[in-house]
């Protein structure tokens, strides 16, 4: 009876071995599909894959395994979109290029296999693009083969309700690759109190680099109405708040702002602290405001602590969370989406998307230089306008060399004055970026200043001495103004003459 079993399983073990050796032969045998029936099958891989995204970012997935598999198939996506982009672009100069034997130049573009230090040039041989598009087509087939049982789990969660706010964080991709993210707060934050212990106050570290969007992922995470519901206050503080102040004392004179008040009986007398620092803190300064809060608020009260900074991981009592900027796959994604909508400017206008790519490329994943061109060219579909923008931000680059060495994704993070480039010659002198700030103003209450950076920037503001210019203004919670502090210089030789003319007047 063993022999029989043995036997069978042998053969079996034979005939699947023939039929693989067959069918590997046979695609062997195939000629390669050409580039524009590759990049046809890409277009209906990602059209499938986008649909699964769409719908699962839909739901209320609370699942870790899942957010994670969610996180997986979006980072696929945002991969073949720049892959089918760069190559449609790549295809449309290839066309427009001149004849043989005349020098042309040409556009690299890389891509990423979600490490950044793996890079890859398709501006090579025709053999290596073909390999680059069939690696990324075989890696969407695995991942839309993988997903049946996701499909499947997740059609069991209840659907989102869209509020306005929530629209256009989903559409305009302010939360863009966020929602494992915004999960893993929204858990933490409804945790049992049996599973703290009665000795514990949760706390939650969150860290990142300035602009990445700390302070809106707690702000979204906190207006959930799951999280107003389970805590009676909601309360931040900020480093203005925490200074040079006795933390009871603090406490007890209302320190900080009140985000939210349950007026009904929910919430138990929790609290939820959220704690914006601006610098480092102590241990022994920490402890007192720990110990504070733990003393005067219902158990079951939590911190969430967001700071620049990755020391602040070890105040949590849960792991931390760290924010990073996007891949350049998903930032190009991100630029598409936030500056043309729905266009689909790759197939309408290729040169333009050729423009728009070398550009979120210059930019180097930095939100605040999307704000404020993407802002600029939203919905400006002509070449010559596109052309002179990028044409504006390599002169800023240029003319603010040590970028490049101080923070080269967010060059507004401000290190040191910045020039700020003009289409039209400032005289006499020159505007620069002398620091930054927010201000966590209502929206719309005519507190942020009334010039913007684009209007310095395109002429149509000509501000003398020193001026404040609104970089960003935020439409969501907790709508913050992102304002540059700005004045007018002159150059070196100009102050000379004008010296030398004050002391002949004398």
């Amino acid at each position: 009876m063993d022999e029989i079993i043995v036997s069978a399983i042998i053969g079996e073990i034979l005939s699947r071995s023939v039929s693989f050796l067959i069918e590997a032969c046979s695609k062997r045998m195939q000629p390669p599909p050409s580039e524009p029936e590759s990049l046809e099958s890409l277009s209906r891989l990602l059209l499938r894959v986008g649909a699964v995204v769409e719908d699962a970012e839909g739901r209320r997935i609370t699942n870790q395994a899942m957010l994670q598999q969610l996180s997986t198939l979006r980072h696929e996506l945002q991969r073949g979109h720049f892959t089918l982009d760069t190559f449609r672009c790549h295809a449309h100069e290839r066309d427009k290029a001149p004849p043989a034997g005349h020098e042309s130049g040409q556009h690299s573009f890389a891509l990423s296999r979600f490490n950044p230090a793996r890079r890859l040039c398709i501006c090579s041989g025709s053999g290596e693009r073909s390999s680059d598009l069939q690696r990324v087509i075989a890696s969407l087939e695995t991942s839309i083969q993988n997903a049946a049982e996701f499909i499947l789990l997740s059609d069991r969660y209840p659907r989102l309700a869209r509020q306005p706010y929530s629209m256009y964080l989903l559409m305009d991709k302010c939360m863009f690759g966020r929602q494992m993210e915004m999960e893993l707060i929204v858990n933490f934050l409804l945790q049992g109190e049996q599973d703290l212990g009665a000795e514990h106050l949760g706390v939650l570290p969150i860290f990142g680099p300035a602009n990445v969007g700390k302070s809106t992922l707690v702000e979204h995470a906190s207006i959930d109405e799951r999280v107003r519901d389970h805590f009676s206050q909601i309360v931040l503080l900020s480093g203005g708040d925490l200074v040079g102040k006795d933390m009871e004392l603090a406490l007890a004179d209302g320190a900080g702002v009140i985000k939210h008040e349950n007026r009904a009986e929910s919430g138990g007398g929790r609290v939820l602290v959220i704690v914006e620092l601006d610098r480092d803190i102590s241990g022994d300064f920490w402890q007192r405001l720990y110990l504070n809060v733990k003393n005067r608020f219902a158990h079951g009260s939590k911190i969430i602590i967001t700071s620049r900074s990755d020391k602040i991981a070890r105040f949590g009592t849960t792991l931390p969370i760290r924010l990073q900027f996007l891949t350049q796959e998903g930032y190009w994604y991100f630029f598409k989406v936030r500056t043309f909508g729905s266009v689909d400017v790759v197939m309408e206008h290729p040169k333009l998307a050729s423009i728009a790519m070398e550009m979120a490329r210059e930019m180097s994943g930095c939100f605040m230089g999307a704000t404020i061109f993407g802002g600029m060219l939203r919905s400006r579909l002509d070449i010559g306008t596109w052309s002179l923008a990028l044409a504006i931000y390599r002169e800023f680059r240029q003319r603010n060399h040590f970028l490049s060495c101080s923070n080269p994704v967010d060059p507004w993070a401000l290190s040191r004055p910045l020039i700020l480039p003009t289409v039209s010659r400032v005289y006499p002198g020159y505007f620069v970026v002398v620091k930054g700030y927010q201000t966590a103003s209502a929206h719309g209450d005519g507190t942020a200043p009334m010039i913007s950076v684009q209007d310095v920037i395109l002429g149509r503001a000509r501000p003398q001495g020193k001026f404040a210019a609104l970089a960003w203004r935020s439409h969501i919670p907790p709508h913050y103004s992102y304002v540059f502090s700005c004045e007018q210089r002159m150059p070196v030789s100009a102050v000379s003459r004008k010296n030398r003319t004050m002391k002949v007047s004398m």
